[in-house]
């Protein structure tokens, strides 16, 4: 059993960090509440490991935390002072006074309409500027927790950054491991499926959000010939079945492929001037192709180049220090299919040590939102400087 729980280095901070590896819920949210939890109030925020029970979660984390204000969701893999972690609960805490937030839970995302979404989250903004007397968008976060089962995210992620009037939003979508069964946000006491948190406020502590991704195009062309866009699931890739065509394009055996051979080798589709990567979940029996993002008919993809995924992550983690300061906390989100090809590099615990040093608090996820873009193979989060003694 294993606790562990950092607070500030040593400045002026309201902010704390800390995960618990114990395998038993209540043991696990007991020693991370101890260590996030100084006073009363703030806000927690929480990344769970799927292979909790989830009642037996929820009872645990309401115990532990109380009237503590808490969001958070359950994981494909934890990040916490250890770096990349499984089976655990990691954590931070923010006390009050570090920000002035509203949160909130969006139900039933099934049937949920763009319009209602984005009065949803320009009513969080609503109230935190009525409360505060007025808000400046620079000064202002938002960070989203999505259903990764919903195939929701990118509705969700629209509507936000419209609700939001400005404000920058990043984010990440619950995960379960690789079950693909069962992926829940959390809202107090609860753990919900088929809905979101978002959280949106403001802060004296210098802030940063950013994004990172470590591929780029090759000449190599994929067209989405047929699909079943609600589903998330293309049919047909240049004419033929897709599973194959793909495997083609790789110079590989179709029965190979597998989500270490997907997290190595994804797709790139270019919106406007940037190019995004779309990953595959899965191959289903029939020959097609599950992704993690939505896809259409007639979308042109690229094969795609991996780079150097340490060197990337270690320039954005440089840049993001370079933004705000001494870091106090990096809210970090970032794609199960990078700690996929981490592993199979042997580099996951060089990855994971790099995040720990930057006091990364996180989850992988199977999915990434920034900006109002659902997006895959990404790390984005929110970077936290230290606030000073004159502030």
């Amino acid at each position: 059993m294993i606790a562990n729980t950092r607070a500030d280095n040593g400045g002026v901070s309201g902010i704390r960090i800390g995960s618990s590896c114990s395998d038993d819920p209540a043991d696990a949210s007991r020693e991370l509440a101890a260590g996030l939890l100084p006073g009363d109030g703030g806000l927690s925020i929480v990344f769970a490991s799927s292979r909790f029970a989830p009642d037996a979660l929820a009872g645990s984390l309401r115990t532990a935390f109380g009237d503590t204000p808490l969001i958070g969701c359950t994981t494909a893999g934890e990040i916490g002072p250890g770096g990349y972690r499984e089976g655990s609960l990691s954590g931070a805490h923010f006390a009050p006074g570090a920000i002035d937030f509203e949160i909130g839970l969006l139900e039933d995302l099934v049937h949920s309409d763009a319009r209602s979404m984005a009065v949803f989250a320009h009513e969080l903004r609503s109230r935190l500027q009525a409360r505060l007397g007025g808000l400046d968008n620079e000064r202002c976060f938002a960070f989203m927790l999505v259903d990764g089962l919903s195939s929701r995210e990118e509705s969700v992620a629209r509507a936000f950054h419209d609700g939001l009037g400005g404000i920058p939003l990043t984010g990440g979508s619950a995960g379960d491991d690789l079950s693909f069964t069962d992926t829940r946000v959390i809202f107090g006491g609860r753990l919900v499926r088929n809905a979101a948190v978002l959280l949106v406020a403001t802060s004296k502590h210098p802030f940063s959000l950013f994004k990172t991704q470590h591929f780029s195009p090759t000449e190599t062309r994929l067209v989405v010939t047929a699909a079943i866009p609600e589903k998330r699931i293309v049919t047909e890739i240049n004419g033929c079945p897709a599973a194959p065509e793909y495997a083609r394009a790789l110079g590989m055996d179709p029965a190979a492929l597998s989500p270490h051979v997907f997290a190595a080798h994804p797709v790139v589709v270019r919106i406007g001037n940037a190019d995004f990567v779309r990953s595959i979940q899965r191959v289903n029996p029939d020959g097609s192709l599950s992704f993690f993002c939505a896809i259409d008919r007639g979308i042109v993809f690229r094969m795609a180049r991996g780079e150097d995924i340490l060197a990337n992550l270690d320039a954005a983690l440089t840049d993001a220090a370079r933004q705000v300061g001494e870091v106090e906390l990096i809210l970090g989100c970032d794609c199960i299919l990078r700690l996929l090809e981490c592993r199979a590099c042997n580099m996951a615990d060089t990855v994971g040590a790099r995040m720990a040093a930057s006091r990364v608090i996180g989850f992988n996820t199977f999915g990434e939102q920034y900006r109002g873009m659902h997006i895959n193979q990404t790390f984005t989060g929110i970077a936290f400087g230290k606030l000073s003694a004159a502030s």
